[in-house]
């Protein structure tokens, strides 16, 4: 999926991409539907869209875990899942409604920075 930077999430997909340039892929993810609302991918072997889809699932399954030990007060900011050589992020945005889905390489990529870059824009989500 090509992104746009003239909407709130292909700026979004944008300003990460020039933040992260080394990233392996990026999309910026509707939670309900599991739709990519805009995507980029560095990789021509790794699909965001395929990868968002699922990933949906791993969000709605946390949030029905917080239900089932009812944390009401509680939202989920992030959820990271660690690969061998890949760091996957997941950044909650807007309530639950959407989240930014980010790939890297564990090797090239400071998970401080590159969760305080998916923290700013989420912002830009709201």
């Amino acid at each position: 999926m090509a992104y746009t930077t003239n909407t709130p999430t292909g700026q979004a997909v944008q300003n990460i991409i020039d933040e992260l340039p080394q990233l392996v892929a990026v999309a910026i993810v509707d939670a309900q539907s599991g739709m990519a609302l805009a995507s980029h991918s560095n990789s021509p072997t790794f699909n965001p869209e395929t990868a968002a889809a699922y990933n949906t699932e791993v969000v709605k399954q946390k949030q029905k875990a917080l239900t089932a030990l009812k944390l009401q007060s509680e939202t989920i900011n992030d959820i990271l899942i660690t690969l061998t050589n890949q760091l996957h992020l997941i950044n909650i945005a807007e309530g639950g409604k959407k989240f930014i889905y980010l790939v890297v390489n564990s090797r090239d990529t400071n998970l401080a920075i590159a969760r305080d870059v998916l923290r700013q824009q989420s912002e830009l989500l709201k």
